[in-house]
């Protein structure tokens, strides 16, 4: 296998900083590296049915919530990566592009519900499609027990961080 930007930075610091041990850069610059590919190769997928990455997050997250499809921004939240601040500017595009609307919560009346409409529905589930299959084609190097290992793995060392 060729050398890779990783392989360089590593060789570069065990040149500059020989006492230091920069091996696990291997695997964490490469997981970073990959993290930042995969979301911008996701991203342009989705650009022909006009949705961006953080959309896809924060519709698909009311998708497979079920029927009536409506959680609140906190709900959202514990799923989609982003600041409250970020999630109020995308809640409130979403419901601009007639893809959300916001309902005020029947036990909390500070509270605004994200609820899909139908519009939403449709295109989540044309995202969704392409989300999936752009997965797929990035992980196709890889045979089916190494995709499994690897999910093993990266899940395991996920689970370390949360810790």
């Amino acid at each position: 296998m060729e050398k890779d930007i990783i392989d360089t930075l590593i060789s570069d610091w065990e040149t500059e900083r020989p006492e230091l041990d920069a091996s696990a850069m291997g695997i964490v610059g490469r997981i970073l590296s990959l993290g930042k590919n995969l979301e911008k190769s996701a991203s342009a997928s989705l650009c022909g049915i006009g949705i961006c990455y953080s959309d896809l997050d924060v519709l698909a997250t009311l998708r497979r919530s079920g029927a009536p499809y409506a959680l609140t921004p906190t709900e959202l939240m514990q799923s989609v990566l982003i600041t409250s601040g970020a999630m109020t500017a995308l809640l409130d595009r979403l419901t601009k592009l007639e893809s959300i609307y916001r309902v005020v919560d029947e036990k909390d009346k500070r509270v605004k519900r994200a609820i899909l409409t139908s519009k939403g529905i449709d295109i989540i589930d044309k995202a969704i499609e392409i989300r999936f299959k752009e997965a797929q084609n990035a992980i196709s190097p890889l045979s089916f027990l190494e995709q499994q290992h690897l999910s093993f793995l990266l899940k395991k060392l996920m689970s370390s961080q949360e810790a």
